[in-house]
């Protein structure tokens, strides 16, 4: 029985590499972010003549809002594979590894995310902002309320957070 309950254990341990294929996956994701985000340089230069103040403001911050993105993928990919898969050993010692590598916890990892999620809502309320007048009033409450929402939720796990940690 002692045997059976081993393996059992062993298999539950292995299955932690089902998850590669999902970091794999945000890569590719990250793919797809980088050839929208070349979509979108080139539509900003293409149309730099012709543009308007806001309309490149509108552009400029469509870039941002990628690269946000693809940063908190990263974080996500780093830190999810080293919590929940395999330590990365080998690049300990690579010089470009960042700092926060090796660090963030599943509780740093949440509250990273929800920071993430609040700034991409934050950027696309002030793009909404700045096309103000094609958008309905309906449309821009459903925005605003939404990243309150948002707002809020990150700021109450952040307390949440900061009490459990208190009580460890």
């Amino acid at each position: 029985m002692k045997r059976l309950e081993n393996n059992f254990e062993h298999l539950l341990f292995s299955s932690r590499w089902l998850m590669a294929p999902v970091y794999f996956g945000l890569v590719l994701a990250m793919v797809v972010l980088l050839v929208k985000f070349g979509k979108e340089v080139w539509g900003l230069f293409a149309h730099i003549m012709t543009a308007t103040g806001g309309e490149l403001i509108i552009g400029v911050l469509s870039l941002v809002d990628i690269a946000l993105i693809m940063n908190l993928l990263i974080i996500i990919m780093f830190s999810g594979y080293e919590n929940f898969v395999s330590k990365m050993d080998d690049l300990h010692s690579h010089q470009d590894r960042p700092e926060w590598m090796g660090h963030i916890g599943f509780s740093d990892l949440k509250i990273k995310l929800i920071g993430s999620i609040v700034a991409i809502s934050g950027i696309e309320l002030l793009k909404a902002f700045m096309n103000v007048d094609n958008l309905s009033d309906r449309h821009l409450a459903w925005m605003v309320g939404i990243h309150i929402t948002f707002l809020c939720s990150g700021v109450l796990y952040a307390l949440m957070d900061r009490l459990g940690g208190k009580a460890h």
